[in-house]
Order: structure tokens, then C-alpha cells, then sequence
């Protein structure tokens, strides 16, 4: 039984994501990914213009006539939501928890793709998989895969991107679109995800806060790991601790979009004091160029 405030909580999620799909996301969506084939719809009399290489021979001999055979996209794709729930994903200093950002971008995608006809799977993980829903379509079914997101109470803390995507890889047995939404605080996932990337069309959603890589000058401040439990004491008014937090914020950022990129799978950024939408349509229009 789902208790009344997160009942309102996860309608109140619907109404605004579902808003978004249909006035803004919904055709950026179906114009990013593409269906995975072709798949024969009819034969129809010649017109110029027509490719020749589609004239069905045996047709047009029993109609006396000239038909060619009309191919449509096949649409139905899966889409594969691997959401990270470790211990930092419960961080947000801007009003929202990365986790409920996460939540957010995946009901915009969800109801995208179902509204696409596609199918939408979950699988959420910290450094064991702690909860997978099937690919599934319909209303009822996104709505299951957003309380998932926010049910969910995660038996670890720690996170292993890599053992995630093993995971995936053996569940999706076609190309699909695999979306995977972390704060990428990890180390050690770069083959899998490459090869993640080479099987399924891959998109990578990092979750930044401005909190992890710049401090309140403020007297002094515990910093507990999220997933280590390890804590230690900083002045973020002595300019030397400020520097080196900026500076490892910025090397992390740095090895994330290089893996990213050396993967070759798409990477958008999101930060919780900012509006998730933009990065998302930003990044899909460039596909739908590309494409």
C-alpha cells in the first residue's frame, strides 16, 4: 500500500512530466531515436519518382500493371532505464535529491517512449542490482517503474556502474536504447560501457550538484562520503581546502566525459539547480541533426 504523500507526490510527478511530453519533449523524443528497421506495409501502383529496386515482379505480372512494395519504420524499440540509487544519489543542497532529479528525467523519457510505442524497462543499482522491472508498455506500467524509483530502499550504498550494465547486457537480447542515469562516482566501468555502446544506443545522464565541487565559505565542515561512511573535517574559508575540492571535482568531471566519449555514447549533464529539460532537449536535437 502506498502511503497518501507519496501517492500525491508521484501523481503530482505525472501531471507535470506528462505536461512536459506533450507540449515540448514528445517530438524531440521521436525524432532522436529512430525505429530499428523497416518492416514491409503494402504494394501500391507505381509512381514516378518511385526506386525501381522496389518493384515487386510478381505482382505486377498477375495485375498486368507496375506495383511497387511500400516499406514503413518499425517503431517499437525498448527503452532501458538503469538508474543509479548509491548512498550519493540521496545528496541535493538545491531543494531536490539527485535521486528524485533522476526520477523526474526517467518519467519524461518513460512516457515519451510509451506514447511512442515503446516498451520501457528499469533496473536500479547501487553495487548489486536492487530492483529490475521488465520491459513493459502502457500508462499503468511507467507509473510502476516512478514508484519504483521512489520506493525503492537500496540494501547497499556503494556503486558498480560495471557490474550494472553486465546486467543489462545479458537482459537485452536486440538493440535497444540504453539510458543510464548516475552521478558516475565510480571507477572501473569503461570496457562494459564500451561495449555497452556498441551493442545498444547508449546515453549517459550525469547528475551534477554544485555542492560537490564548491563549498559555502562557512566555518568548518564534515564531509561524509556517502558510500565509504569516511569523514573529514575542511575550512572552506582556507583558500588551499577550497582549491583542492574544486580540483578534484574537476578532475572527476573530466575522467567521466573522457570515458563517456571514449565509449561513444551520448552525455548529457544535468544539475539539480537547474531546469532538466534543457540539457535533455539540447542533446536530442543534435541527434536528430546527426541522424
Amino acid at each position: 500500500m502506498i502511503p497518501d504523500e507519496l501517492f500525491e507526490k508521484i501523481r503530482r510527478l505525472e501531471v507535470r512530466t506528462r505536461g512536459r511530453v506533450e507540449s515540448v519533449f514528445r517530438g524531440k523524443y521521436q525524432s532522436a531515436f529512430k525505429g530499428r528497421g523497416i518492416e514491409f506495409a503494402e504494394v501500391r501502383p507505381y509512381q514516378v519518382g518511385d526506386d525501381i529496386r522496389n518493384i515487386d515482379w510478381n505482382v505486377s505480372a498477375r495485375m498486368d500493371d507496375t506495383y511497387v512494395k511500400v516499406y514503413e519504420e518499425e517503431r517499437e524499440q525498448t527503452v532501458m532505464l538503469c538508474v543509479d540509487v548509491s548512498g550519493s544519489e540521496n545528496f541535493g543542497s538545491q531543494g531536490k535529491l539527485k535521486r528524485e532529479v533522476a526520477a523526474e528525467i526517467c518519467a519524461v523519457i518513460a512516457f515519451s517512449a510509451v506514447q511512442n510505442n515503446d516498451t520501457v524497462g528499469l533496473l536500479l543499482f547501487s553495487d548489486e542490482t536492487e530492483r529490475f522491472v521488465r520491459p513493459g508498455s502502457g500508462r499503468r506500467h511507467v507509473l510502476r517503474c516512478i514508484r519504483e524509483l521512489f520506493t525503492a530502499e537500496p540494501e547497499s550504498i556503494g556503486t558498480d556502474i560495471g557490474g550494472a550494465l553486465r546486467r543489462v547486457l545479458r537482459i537485452l537480447q536486440r538493440r535497444s536504447i540504453l539510458v543510464l542515469v548516475s552521478d558516475f562516482f565510480d571507477a572501473g566501468y569503461d570496457s562494459v560501457l564500451r561495449a555497452a555502446g556498441q551493442r545498444h544506443d547508449t546515453i549517459g545522464i550525469e547528475l551534477q550538484d554544485p555542492r560537490e565541487e564548491e563549498l559555502p565559505p562557512v566555518g568548518l565542515v564534515d564531509l561524509t562520503d556517502a558510500e565509504t561512511g569516511e569523514t573529514v573535517t575542511v575550512d572552506p574559508r582556507d583558500p588551499a581546502a577550497r582549491a583542492a575540492i574544486e580540483a578534484a571535482a574537476q578532475a572527476r568531471r573530466e575522467r567521466t566525459r573522457a570515458i563517456l566519449r571514449r565509449a561513444g555514447v551520448g552525455h548529457v549533464i544535468v544539475r539539480t539547480d537547474g531546469d532538466y529539460l534543457e540539457p535533455l532537449i539540447a542533446f536530442f536535437r543534435r541527434r536528430a541533426r546527426r541522424g
